[in-house]
């Protein structure tokens, strides 16, 4: 096991004076603090001797069938049955992985592709093949390629890891036309698919993109409440086919015995009592502006020979700096000049990355994510600098496109 980038950065993005735009924390000051305080005392006055027991390492029933519902509207047709609880779907994410890789094995993923993911493939020894994206998310023609040249090696992949929906890190979303298509190279080759998808619901044009479990029943599918309403309960799901369901129970009775009741009762009571519906709106038009103050401070701020993606939905901006810069060797020196931002590299299984950076806009206020990109051009303006006075480092550090 080895520390993540970003999670490293937690602890000096987390001083007051540093804007961050590493984290992707969500922004909960819209949520209705004061409903929800009386919710949890009725519930611990009505329910506490059921919401503070031991519950079942599947999950609480009712909270299941309402995960169909919220599924439903990504067009995924589901059993209650085939839903597992997790604390959380980085929880999720590890089981499966427990389950599907033993040392050795190959898992694809997108390149780049999230950090907590290449931190559980690390873990349980197994190798990443990344794929590269375009601006319509993966490539089904290097996914082809990558499949037919590990096939020529004898070499077949546990299962295609990815993310659809407003990409964590690159901020792209998959193609509607490409989905079936990956699917149908990934089965053609024997391998499986796991969708995570915690962003789906946070659109900025109001467009529901169908989920690839909506098109394959086959596929594992990891969905989470840490971004549609509240990331401290630690609240997620695995939506699994029924072979894989009672093994990933077993996993996670071992690794938890059960997740918490209390806080599955409370996420239940919460899309029983609230118009849970708006209140992604409402986190959906927050976030779009804060994805507009963040555009318009990159494009006034940063030098030339910087690009970006421009997100319709998520967290996310995917930066790529100009050649001959590190942005890996340049975050100590932009957190000197206050401002966080995550380095390329921890998005990257074999050490790509350095010309890239994540920037998050979910948290700060758009006039801090304002300052944060001003003092972050600075930063760059500093290194193209020292580039031009002293020529380009010995090392270029490219990513793939």
């Amino acid at each position: 096991m080895t520390a993540s980038e970003i999670r490293a950065l937690f602890a000096v993005a987390s001083r007051p004076e540093v804007v961050s735009l590493a984290g992707g924390m969500p922004n909960l000051a819209a949520l209705p603090l004061g409903a929800l305080a009386a919710e949890v005392a009725d519930l611990v006055q009505r329910e506490g001797e059921v919401a503070l027991q031991y519950g079942s390492a599947q999950g609480v029933p009712a909270l299941r069938e309402q995960i169909c519902e919220v599924m439903a509207l990504e067009g995924i047709r589901a059993d209650p049955d085939d839903v597992v609880v997790t604390v959380g779907s980085q929880m999720a994410l590890d089981l499966v992985t427990r389950i599907y890789c033993d040392p050795g094995d190959v898992v694809l993923a997108e390149g780049p592709s999230y950090v907590g993911a290449l931190g559980s493939f690390a873990a349980y020894q197994a190798r990443v093949v990344h794929v590269a994206m375009d601006e319509h998310g993966l490539v089904p023609e290097l996914l082809r390629e990558a499949l037919r040249t590990l096939a020529a090696q004898g070499v077949t992949p546990k299962f295609l890891y990815t993310i659809p929906n407003f990409h964590n890190p690159a901020g792209v979303t998959l193609a509607v036309e490409r989905r079936a298509e990956v699917l149908e190279i990934c089965a053609s080759y024997g391998v499986g698919v796991v969708e995570d998808n915690p962003y789906g619901l946070l659109g900025f044009s109001g467009r529901t993109y169908p989920a690839l479990r909506s098109l394959d029943r086959s596929v594992v599918y990891l969905g989470s409440f840490s971004k549609t309403f509240a990331s401290g309960l630690r609240v997620g799901w695995a939506l699994v086919p029924p072979a894989v369901r009672d093994r990933l129970v077993l996993a996670a009775e071992s690794a938890t015995l059960c997740p918490p009741s209390f806080t599955q009762m409370l996420v239940s009571r919460y899309l029983t009592g609230h118009d849970w519906r708006s209140q992604i709106k409402t986190f959906a038009e927050a976030y779009r502006d804060r994805r507009d103050a963040l555009l318009d401070a990159l494009d006034t701020y940063l030098p030339d020979g910087c690009t970006w993606n421009v997100p319709d939905g998520g967290f996310y901006v995917w930066v790529t700096v100009p050649e001959g810069v590190d942005t890996k060797a340049m975050l100590p020196r932009a957190v000197t000049a206050r401002v966080a931002y995550a380095s390329g590299t921890g998005f990257y299984a074999d050490g790509f990355g350095s010309r890239q950076l994540r920037l998050s806009y979910c948290y700060p206020t758009p006039e801090r994510i304002t300052e944060g990109v001003r003092r972050l051009a600075g930063v760059l303006e500093a290194e193209l600098d020292v580039m031009r006075t002293f020529g380009s480092p010995a090392r270029s550090a490219v990513g793939p496109a």
